[in-house]
């Protein structure tokens, strides 16, 4: 690190170099190289001693192949392969080109970064559309998401390939982190690594999807998926712009926030409360199970306020200057207090944190990092609790952090698996254990599992609603409240609720011989007479009880 010597002098003041690779192939340094005042790109390959061999810069219909280049690399096949703007660019050793990777078959359009190649001929690449590295083949055929918003890393930008170790470098856009993941082993030939023995992201269950709630005892009714949301009611909020965050006090009131005003409201839309002291924090408000009002107030304090809107009382005093709540959700199921913290770091990066409070407003809880020390959370907008305790929280950036209750890591659910993406808003559960999120990139309410794996979209963008943006469930209806980007809210039934079934018990007794012992008075023909007499009888009586059971059974069918 002591000596530097200008190998490349620049000679033409209209190129300027913009990305670097030297080939351990060949030895030779591909240069991609960028013209401000024409717009135009080349890539240049340079020998050893440092001679201009080659310029690589259209097809063979002479149309422009590259845009502004970024990043370059070469395959062990001798493919130049180039990111460029919206492309990944890839042309043969001697300049023909092969193809250009624009997307993968199901996914929105590539914004690439970082690019790579590997020992098994494989094409990485960093899509800052979807905050993942893909892999796609030697021939441009999309193969997987490598990484989706990994901890810590959240957008992958720059990607560097150990070919001693077969490991993966990635760099981070969001912060100073570089992380280093395994997805190849080493046997007698490179394979890949089994994805279920990967480091790189953790396996989702096998569990069975769970569409129908078994009875608990003392219930009268089951739960069941309908086969799809049917609208219920809808109403219009006067006092707000747009619904950005919504919490159920009953079956027929609701707070709605858009960040400046927090409203109370009935089904019929009337403004009946007003807190003016509000924060303008997204998911700002909960209802606990006295019908009071939490919420993040403009000094960052979580004030509670009473269900006859007479007595308000500070909860949790602000105590960290850097960190603000950003939600808030109370747990019908402990009573404790869940809270979204950020901090900024800049106008465009923060990071995040969650804290749990006890009913006495004292702290439990931290949870902040995964089992490897990464950062979990980069913004987190709104907070909730699933059924079996896991914390529920949509990251703004990309994802629906779900931890179980101790804080360990369970899963990040990143969209619909054809690769679009996920732009969370609010979010929810259900009876059912479902976890429901509005999606701002696809505009749907989306519905996965308690274990991270989608079923359906619920709901699209409608008529009578807008963009959905905001959720809450109602235990008691079973009927979802969705708040859109604009003053609307509607409510829908998703959820069925049926009768239980019957339990018919029949105890069925064996048939009871009478003997001598039992009619000492009768001998010989009359006794063998009567015993066939009373036998006769029982199986009568018995055919009858099983006549009124069947005629159950079929009624209950």
């Amino acid at each position: 690190m002591k000596t530097t010597t200008t190998f490349i002098e620049k000679t033409d003041i209209t190129w300027r170099p913009r990305c670097v690779y030297w080939s351990p192939s060949t030895g030779d340094l591909l240069v991609g190289m960028w013209n401000p005042s024409n717009k135009r790109s080349k890539v240049t390959r340079y020998n050893q001693c440092g001679h201009l061999t080659q310029t690589i810069q259209h097809d063979y219909k002479v149309w422009r192949l590259y845009n502004a280049p970024k990043y370059i690399t070469d395959n062990y096949n001798g493919d130049v392969v180039v990111s460029v703007f919206r492309a990944v660019v890839v042309t043969e050793r001697g300049g023909r080109h092969r193809f250009s990777y624009e997307r993968n078959p199901l996914a929105s359009v590539l914004q690439p970064y970082g690019i790579c190649t590997d020992a098994l001929s494989h094409i990485l690449v960093c899509d800052g559309e979807t905050h993942t590295v893909q892999m796609i083949d030697k021939d441009g055929q999309f193969l997987s998401h490598l990484l989706i918003r990994p901890s810590g890393i959240f957008l992958p930008y720059s990607l560097g390939y150990d070919v001693n170790t077969h490991r993966l470098w990635v760099g981070s856009e969001d912060n100073n982190m570089v992380c280093v993941y395994r997805y190849i082993i080493r046997q007698d030939d490179l394979t890949d690594l089994n994805p279920s023995t990967s480091d790189v992201m953790e396996p989702l269950s096998d569990i069975p999807t769970t569409e129908t709630e078994k009875p608990q005892k003392g219930n009268k009714y089951l739960l069941k998926l309908m086969s799809g949301a049917k609208n219920h009611q809808s109403l219009t909020v006067t006092g707000v712009r747009c619904s950005y965050h919504i919490s159920c006090v009953t079956s027929d009131q609701v707070w709605v926030s858009d960040r400046n005003n927090l409203i109370l409201t009935n089904t019929t839309g009337v403004h009946l409360q007003h807190v003016k002291d509000s924060c303008n924090a997204i998911g700002l408000c909960t209802v606990n199970s006295d019908s009071e009002l939490i919420y993040i107030d403009k000094d960052n304090n979580i004030n509670k306020l009473s269900k006859n809107m007479k007595t308000r009382t500070k909860f949790i005093e602000r105590t960290e200057s850097k960190w603000r709540p950003w939600c808030v959700y109370w747990s019908p199921s402990n009573g404790d207090l869940l809270v979204g913290m950020y901090r900024e770091i800049t106008e465009f990066k923060g990071k995040g944190k969650i804290f749990r409070y006890n009913k006495r407003g004292n702290l439990t809880q931290t949870i902040r990092h995964d089992k490897k020390g990464l950062e979990l959370y980069r913004y987190p907008m709104y907070i909730t609790e699933n059924n079996n305790g896991d914390v529920v929280v949509s990251d703004a950036l990309s994802a629906v952090v779900v931890t179980e209750r101790g804080g360990r890591h369970r899963f990040s659910y990143t969209g619909h698996p054809s690769g679009l993406g996920l732009k969370p808003l609010g979010i929810c559960t259900d009876a059912l254990s479902h976890i429901l999120v509005c999606d701002d990139n696809s505009h749907t309410v989306q519905v996965i599992d308690k274990d991270g794996q989608f079923l359906s979209h619920l709901l699209t963008k409608s008529q009578e609603m807008g963009n959905p943006w905001s959720l809450s469930y109602d235990g008691n209806t079973h009927r979802l409240w969705v708040g859109s980007d604009n003053n609307k809210v509607c409510v829908y039934r998703y959820i069925d609720r049926q009768d239980a079934p019957t339990v018919i018990s029949v105890k069925l007794t064996g048939l009871y011989n009478p003997t001598e012992a039992c009619y000492p008075n009768y001998r010989g023909c009359e006794l063998e007479q009567l015993v066939k007499d009373n036998l006769a009888m029982q199986l009568s009586t018995k055919r009858t009880v099983l006549d009124v059971f069947y005629r159950a059974i079929s009624n209950q069918c």
